[in-house]
């Protein structure tokens, strides 16, 4: 498609943003992305009450049915692949004094589904720039991406697919897209939220169903050398989870523990969304 959605209707691209908006200035703002297939959202609520908590921390004056609205507008015209809600404080004066009347702009996008991106194996790299734990936005997903632009930069210059932030305390967060679990043994370990991390959708999917399949489950803080012990697992909305390593660790299979549960997601949504991922081509490797 090559329209998008903006404040309760389609346009074209070209003009749909104005120029004195906040979001594109200063990046005042938040967004969401999701996966749809058969023209449903997985885990359509748990995307639409973090985005709408998001607006309510930063004070951006949205509500939460306008969002729902976008959504499936968007998911209706998208039936496999992926849909993104940007809000943005809207228009305002230059500098950082809020609107005295702020306008919000909710724009929406979609994409068409990329199956191979889905289950497919990461190489990570350390970054050297640092996840800022102290700092909101850590916990929220704002348009402030510079960080992780620069980062990915760093990673792909040393032969990585992708950054590794640990934070100011040394210790392992995030990577540039995603959460991240560790097995060791039969225990899942992911760092808590205060460590700098955003609270992912598929992160919390797997927090509340691991167990189901025979692993413990922990949200403790985790130091480098035990992302080089463990069997790492990035999570996100779009790759649902993905096996990784560190680029100077050699290839190691994936854990059967961890195919089962890359199973389970599967499982999960097509009893959501009607499809299941791998009959579009996703695959669970080795």
């Amino acid at each position: 498609m090559t329209d998008v959605w903006i404040n309760g209707r389609f346009v074209e691209p070209d003009g749909a943003i104005a120029a004195n908006d906040r979001g594109l200035l200063i990046a005042d703002g938040v967004f969401d992305t999701a996966l749809v297939l058969g023209g449903r959202v997985f885990r359509r609520d748990a995307h639409l009450d973090r985005l709408a908590a998001a607006c309510e921390t930063l004070a951006i004056p949205v509500s939460r049915s306008d969002l729902e609205a976008a959504m499936a507008a968007l998911a209706e015209r998208q039936e496999a692949g992926s849909i993104r809600l940007t809000v943005t404080r809207g228009p305002g004066p230059r500098g950082l004094t809020l609107p005295p009347q702020p306008r919000p702009t909710i724009l929406g996008s979609s994409a068409p589904l990329a199956p191979a991106m889905i289950f497919a194996p990461l190489t990570l790299h350390p970054a050297t720039i640092r996840r800022n734990e102290t700092s909101p936005s850590a916990r929220l997903k704002t348009l402030a991406y510079l960080d992780a632009v620069l980062a990915n930069i760093e990673a792909k210059a040393a032969g990585a697919d992708e950054a590794l932030f640990l934070n100011t305390a040394g210790r392992p967060a995030c990577t540039a897209l995603g959460n991240f679990f560790v097995l060791r043994g039969d225990t899942l370990s992911t760092p808590p939220c205060a460590d700098g991390v955003l609270d992912g959708i598929t992160r919390g999917w797997i927090l509340a169903n691991a167990e189901s399949f025979g692993l413990a489950v922990r949200e403790e803080g985790l130091s480098p050398q035990e992302l080089e012990s463990g069997a790492i697992l990035v999570t996100n909305s779009l790759r649902l989870t993905a096996p990784a390593r560190l680029v100077r660790q050699e290839t190691r299979p994936t854990p059967e523990p961890v195919r089962a549960l890359m199973a389970g997601l599967c499982e999960a949504i097509e009893a959501e969304c009607g499809v299941d991922p791998r009959s579009l081509g996703a695959v669970i490797g080795a």
